[in-house]
């Protein structure tokens, strides 16, 4: 499957597999979890209002990279510009899988040629370690927070992000999985 989603001309050797998805960080954000005394009940705000921005992350958890972009909303422009920055980022030589769910807007395919994508089944958010990005981002930096402006929205998003990439080991930690190996693919 994954041979010949590639193009012929790649080798596997030089493949990497990169993981993407979005997420929503916003007024109507997550409440999770906090430490407080026992028998107490702490409480948390939860806003009304409705301004939002989008998370656009890509991980490699081999390389132990993640390319990321805060952006207004999802749609296939705003995709264009994180497979572009993607691209980017691919190692001189290497060829990037990337592995995507089927959101609408996954579609955009830019005849890059050092990315290839890669369809996971419907319905299977659990076989995008991305997912555990998000919440990762969520629990330590971006829930139980009252944001004022779409402003105060991006510089939260960016800052979380950017604190999470500058943690050596951290994509490789929350995203490895024994599974994801071109290894298996050469027999």
């Amino acid at each position: 499957m994954i041979s010949e989603a590639l193009p012929a001309s790649v080798d596997l050797s030089t493949v990497d597999i990169w993981f993407q998805d979005e997420t929503r960080v916003g007024q109507q954000g997550d409440i999770t979890r906090v430490w407080a005394p026992t028998g107490s009940r702490p409480r948390a705000i939860r806003q009304q209002q409705f301004k939002h921005a989008y998370i656009f992350g890509a991980v490699c958890p081999s390389r132990d990279q993640a390319v990321g972009l805060v952006l207004p909303c999802a749609n296939m422009a705003a995709m264009k510009l994180h497979l572009e920055e993607i691209s980017k980022n691919v190692p001189e030589g290497h060829h990037a899988l990337l592995i995507v769910d089927g959101a609408g807007w996954h579609q955009e395919y830019l005849n890059l040629d050092n990315v290839t994508l890669l369809k996971l089944p419907p319905y299977s958010p659990e076989l995008n370690p991305v997912e555990q990005i998000w919440q990762w981002l969520k629990q330590k930096w971006l829930s139980n927070r009252v944001y004022d402006s779409y402003e105060h929205i991006v510089d939260a998003s960016c800052d979380a992000w950017n604190k999470m990439v500058a943690i050596p080991g951290i994509i490789n930690s929350i995203c490895s999985r024994d599974w994801v190996s071109l290894n298996r693919v050469r027999t």
